[in-house]
């Protein structure tokens, strides 16, 4: 099975790189000091501090993976391939809804780096693939749930 291209600016990767770094050395640690710390309590069979410490361990490591995962397939988003006359992944967006007449700026991330409360929205979401490959000026439309939304493009820029 092919595994998935997982697309990251230069931040992004650092920042799944620290948090690998801090999983692998400081909460490894810490979780198995907790295990050692609840088995020493004695009858580990209806200890909830084991079972505890014995599910943040299973978390850390599948996290672990999951990172490891990433980083293998990473493809990070050199700054000369971001243009501003076309949207592509690390552009940043200013659209214009036309219903409502309210601006909103976007970041295209990969969906790694999503996070929509900071206005970086994943090329897989539908507004994000709605504005690939759009020119300054194009309208767009998107289908969401609640019916069809229409933007326009009235900035690209870099981030």
């Amino acid at each position: 099975m092919l595994e998935k291209e997982v697309i990251l600016s230069l931040e992004g990767l650092k920042k799944l790189e620290d948090e690998l770094e801090q999983l692998k050395t400081v909460k490894r640690r810490e979780v198995a000091e907790r295990i050692k710390q609840a088995i020493e309590f004695g009858d580990i069979s209806e200890n909830s501090e084991y079972e505890d410490a014995k599910n943040a361990q299973a978390f850390i490591e599948g996290r672990i993976l999951t990172l490891e995962k990433m980083l293998r397939n990473a493809k990070v988003i050199d700054d000369m391939e971001i243009h501003t006359d076309v949207v592509s992944v690390g552009s940043t967006v200013l659209l214009k809804d036309l219903e409502f007449g309210d601006e909103v700026e976007y970041t295209i991330v990969g969906s790694a780096e999503a996070d929509p409360l900071n206005n970086k929205i994943s090329n897989e979401s539908p507004v994000g693939k709605a504005i690939l490959g759009q020119r300054n000026g194009s309208t767009v439309e998107v289908s969401v749930p609640a019916g069809i939304l229409k933007y326009q493009i009235l900035n690209i820029r870099k981030q």
